[in-house]
């Protein structure tokens, strides 16, 4: 069989970019190691192999040098200090699709002769806070109590999310790499990220999140939006990284969701913190961190109280409760695919695929459906959708 002259660099870099190790891989591949010293080079069959355990293009492993991967946008970390860490195979793939998705979404806006978003962009980090979170109320026309009304988090979240993509904003809600559950996105890695465009503005939310967490993460990520600065976070403990666009985007969602003075004027000193911050958690539908958090910022708990809670809180019988909610909520497939995709988009590609203007083998591509299923899942937008 032909064999293949492979640079034994570019497979070291495939497996470190997947998180492989040489000992992993050998189970699979038992000449590895003769590969990688340039001892024995794989057939053509056995590189297509390869490129599917490391998660890369086939065409990639026959390049002269590891390619650059770069991030399009800033990556704020909280934790200072440390080596630099590389960005996982996953966030990189995932950014890779939706910059596709934004892509076309942009071509497709302008080929319409749709207009750009007046709101993208629109304030500076040195403007009082207040005033940009009244101008985001008026954009998403959501009040300082719109929580209120809503029963549970997931109804106050999918509010929250609609009102986003009313404007002109992509929202993407997605726990895996496109639709391969065997490809986590690791929630310690990131939280979500922001690819900005002034027509088609791109949100992503890690959805291996909990509800009422992810309520704060859209928050954060529609204010970069409204600073026109795209970014990759993590927000451990509810803490920005020391960054003045991130400590600014954190104000604005804080404020949004849990306004000063009516968490001032609620907050009851007597009670026992954890029972006020649940309680103020129920009724703004946002994490318990998120109340906890404010409550330090405005002087309510001091931060031995407030890292006692969120110590308590990570091993506490509530939290599991609400993540086990989490997974239960989440079985409907054409639902769970909906968020994958976004509302806003499919909408649009389904327009575009009606009138002639996109091929179904762009669709399945920008999707990661075909055939039936993606049939059915445009039966299932058209019928029920949101």
């Amino acid at each position: 069989m032909t064999k293949v002259a492979v640079n034994p660099d570019i497979l070291r870099w495939a497996m470190g970019r997947a998180g492989e190790s040489e000992a992993t891989l050998s189970k699979k591949f038992p000449k590895i190691s003769q590969w990688i010293s340039g001892s024995a080079f794989p057939t053509l069959k056995q590189l297509e192999e390869f490129a599917k355990s490391t998660h890369v293009p086939l065409g990639s492993l026959f390049l002269h040098q590891p390619p650059e991967e770069t991030l399009p946008v800033p990556f704020f970390r909280t934790v200072e200090g440390d080596a630099p860490r590389r960005p996982s195979a996953e966030l990189l793939d995932t950014i890779r699709q939706m910059k596709l998705r934004q892509n076309w979404m942009q071509e497709y806006l302008q080929r319409i002769d749709a207009s750009p978003l007046d709101f993208v962009g629109y304030h500076s980090v040195e403007e009082e806070t207040q005033s940009i979170v009244q101008h985001m109320r008026e954009v998403l026309r959501m009040d300082d109590q719109w929580a209120k009304s809503f029963r549970t988090w997931e109804e106050a979240l999918r509010r929250l999310r609609h009102r986003i993509e009313d404007t002109g904003v992509l929202v993407v809600v997605n726990s895996v790499v496109g639709n391969n559950t065997h490809r986590e996105l690791d929630l310690s890695e990131f939280r979500g990220f922001v690819l900005i465009d002034s027509f088609a503005p791109l949100i992503f939310v890690n959805g291996q999140d909990g509800k009422a967490a992810q309520m704060f993460t859209l928050a954060h990520e529609f204010a970069h939006v409204l600073f026109g600065k795209g970014a990759i976070f993590d927000l451990p403990e509810m803490m920005p990284a020391q960054d003045e666009l991130e400590i600014k985007c954190n104000e604005v969602a804080a404020e949004f969701l849990v306004p000063k003075n009516r968490l001032l004027s609620q907050w009851d000193k007597r009670a026992e913190d954890s029972e006020e911050i649940a309680r103020l958690a129920r009724q703004y539908k946002v994490s318990q961190l998120v109340v906890a958090r404010r409550a330090l910022d405005l002087g309510l708990m001091t931060k031995e109280r407030y890292f006692g809670f969120y110590r308590e809180y990570q091993k506490s019988v509530l939290g599991a409760q609400e993540r086990k909610e989490d997974k239960e909520n989440g079985g409907n497939f054409y639902f769970t695919t909906h968020l994958r995709v976004g509302d806003r988009f499919a909408r649009a590609l389904i327009t575009a695929l009606l009138e002639g203007e996109v091929s179904y083998t762009e669709a399945y591509r920008l999707t990661g459906l075909f055939g039936k299923t993606f049939d059915k899942y445009v039966e299932w937008v058209e019928g029920v959708g949101r």
